[in-house]
């Protein structure tokens, strides 16, 4: 990665690592090596997927590789997990992340894979975890993604949790799932479909709205005036992912032109230079893109 990245040769030869080339290049790979080196001492684990989007983050950063590493490391989530900490991994992440802590209404919009959920689900649980909030509510609209399922078998609960499991992943990956299943057991973490917000007022609360995109513009208005006393909520989307029966339009578009200019609120995009999944994501999301523009100019 160190080689691709800076154009360098680098080998290892028992503890030691030999670099090779231009000196400015050396000498960047030297830094970051070090700055790496006392991270993993003070505890961090890296991984290679880490190292390869700090690297991609220094590339382009004006003040060199040891102030972006420092920026990038501060913005780390403490979260009750197998992981010690959650890192932003672009620059979009990492202001995702300062405009939760700033704002109590965070809109988050960008293609799969950019960690608009899952950065929101860490902010909110390390927001339990210092009793900034006392409850934690996760919704999403159930909505099929171009699929007819039909009848599913079960009460209500059972008939809604298969579309709500996304959500579910994002906590377990964060929490144990002993301790996370004894917090939805008591009420403190509750994950449930957009229409069980109906007539409640969320005080006290961390809420997240996951696929904003699926929800119409009544159920929209209704998510958006739920928010009681001391409360924050995160709302997250894909407009290039709508499921809603054709004519339907989408609540979270709708939203853009609607809040846009009111303060207090903050609108984060993302685009595929955000996607943290596998390296071919980003570049079906690009190839998407091209497709859709092509098909605009022609008609």
């Amino acid at each position: 990665m160190l080689e691709e990245a800076l154009g360098i040769e680098a080998s290892v030869r028992g503890n030691k690592i030999l670099l090779q080339g231009r000196e400015k290049a050396v000498s960047r790979a030297q830094q970051l090596i070090k700055e790496l080196q006392l991270l993993s001492a003070k505890g961090y684990a890296i991984n290679p997927g880490d190292i390869k989007y700090l690297l991609k983050a220094f590339n382009t950063a004006a003040k060199g590789p040891s102030t972006s590493l420092k920026e990038f490391f501060l913005s780390t989530i403490p979260v009750s997990s197998k992981k010690k900490f959650i890192v932003p991994r672009s620059k979009t992440q990492k202001k995702y992340i300062e405009a939760i802590r700033k704002y109590d209404m965070v809109i988050g919009i960008g293609p799969a894979g950019t960690g608009k959920t899952y950065l929101a689900m860490a902010m909110a649980i390390n927001a339990l975890l210092k009793k900034q909030v006392s409850r934690i509510i996760l919704a999403r609209p159930a909505v099929e993604a171009g699929e007819r399922l039909g009848f599913l078998p079960g009460d209500l609960l059972e008939k809604v949790n298969p579309y709500l499991r996304p959500l579910y992943d994002a906590l377990f990956d964060m929490m144990e799932a002993e301790k996370a299943h004894r917090l939805i057991e008591r009420g403190i973490i509750e994950i449930a479909p957009l229409a069980f917000m109906r007539g409640r007022t969320l005080n006290d609360s961390f809420v997240i709205l996951d696929e904003a995109q699926n929800t119409t513009s009544e159920q929209m208005k209704m998510y958006l005036t739920r928010l009681g006393y001391d409360s924050k909520t995160v709302i997250t989307g894909d407009i290039t992912q709508i499921d809603l029966p054709s004519g339907k339009p989408s609540g979270l578009i709708e939203t853009e032109k609607i809040l846009k200019k009111i303060k207090g609120l903050c609108f984060i995009y993302f685009t595929e230079k955000d996607v943290v999944r596998h390296k071919l994501v980003q570049e079906i999301i690009k190839a998407y893109d091209r497709f859709e523009r092509s098909g605009d100019e022609e008609q």
